[in-house]
């Protein structure tokens, strides 16, 4: 048996639990390939299937509770510190909170086959105010059946495999190598995927500074002023429910249901709060598809503007029916900064 093999047959519960605990507490690290692992040994009997599911709960409660607490005490600023070390940026965030609008603490059965959700999920669960023992039975249930469905295929693979003695010890040989692969093409594939987004938002994206001018120049010469849409969740209004001046809001899948109503005369101007604006990129490429092309993510989003210092007011909600139909419901006024 090789070395390598023999040292993670030595040390499997251990290794399999400090690798999901580290990327439960979000280190960029996949733990398909060691689950997979795990189960495939089980299935040749060299480790047991209950011990391997046990250290995959134990270090899932103890990272989903450390997130949990952290989301409920400071919200929204665990949340972009997640985000700024996923791969899965541009759908974590903004996912999570309309999946747990909808469904609840049942997102939490769920959340951790979906990328970029997994680490998010629990600080979200926090900061909606869910109770402990609700968010613990289905963070719970949601870790066993993530954790048993990859070992149970690795078992089922591990079992078949020990029916060929050759397949089974060629695999013996080249098990170090497989996980390595594994890992690495796991990775690379995220890497790859967030570098080809980023680089489409780059060629998007419009500065705050140009934003402004485009707004003050509207008002200088009576024209109508860029149509601005705040895509923000209703959570993350709460560290901060101001808005830029003349925005209307609208969730991300309201603007892509009613795209036929967006106008066509202007240009379309979206922010959210995810890092590199992955939210109001992503709605910005959805309706572009529609053919609305004059439609741009704002760069830094709304803490970029805030944070230069530029007009921010408070929001005065339009008349629903009229949110995506006529320039004269975007009655926010801007303000001095």
């Amino acid at each position: 048996m090789p070395i390598a093999l023999a040292f993670f047959i030595h040390y499997a519960y251990a290794i399999l639990f400090l690798w999901v605990l580290l990327e439960q507490l979000g280190v960029p690290i996949p733990s398909i390939p060691v689950l997979l692992t795990a189960g495939t040994l089980a299935g040749t009997h060299r480790l047991s299937l209950s011990a391997s599911i046990a250290s995959v709960l134990l270090a899932c409660l103890i990272a989903d509770s450390m997130w949990y607490s952290l989301g409920r005490r400071y919200g929204n600023a665990v949340l972009k510190l997640l985000c700024r070390f996923s791969f899965e940026a541009d759908t974590c965030v903004s996912k999570t909170e309309g999946y747990f609008h909808r469904r609840g603490a049942v997102t939490l059965l769920f959340a951790k086959f979906v990328p970029g959700l997994s680490t998010v999920a629990p600080p979200i669960a926090g900061q909606t105010g869910l109770p402990y023992h609700r968010f613990l039975l289905f963070d719970l249930l949601g870790s066993l059946i993530w954790g048993a469905a990859y070992l149970a295929a690795g078992f089922f693979f591990g079992d078949i495999a020990q029916r060929s003695q050759r397949f089974f010890t060629m695999l013996g040989h080249f098990a170090v190598l497989i996980f390595a692969l594994m890992v690495l093409g796991l990775m690379f594939q995220r890497v790859w995927k967030q570098r080809r987004f980023l680089a489409t938002v780059r060629e998007l994206r419009l500065e705050p500074a140009q934003l402004l001018d485009m707004i003050s120049t509207a008002q200088r010469q009576g024209n109508i002023a860029p149509f601005i849409v705040d895509l923000r969740h209703p959570l993350d209004y709460l560290p901060d429910p101001r808005v830029l001046p003349g925005t209307v809001r609208v969730s991300p899948a309201d603007l892509t249901a009613h795209q036929k109503l967006l106008p066509r005369d202007r240009d379309v101007i979206l922010y959210c709060t995810c890092p590199s604006e992955e939210t109001s990129a992503k709605v910005a490429l959805q309706l572009h598809k529609f053919g609305i092309n004059r439609v741009r993510p704002l760069r830094g989003g709304f803490e970029g503007w805030r944070d230069l210092g530029y007009p921010l007011v408070d929001y005065i909600p339009p008349p629903a029916e009229e949110v995506l139909t006529s320039p004269e419901t975007v009655t926010n006024e801007p303000v001095s900064a």
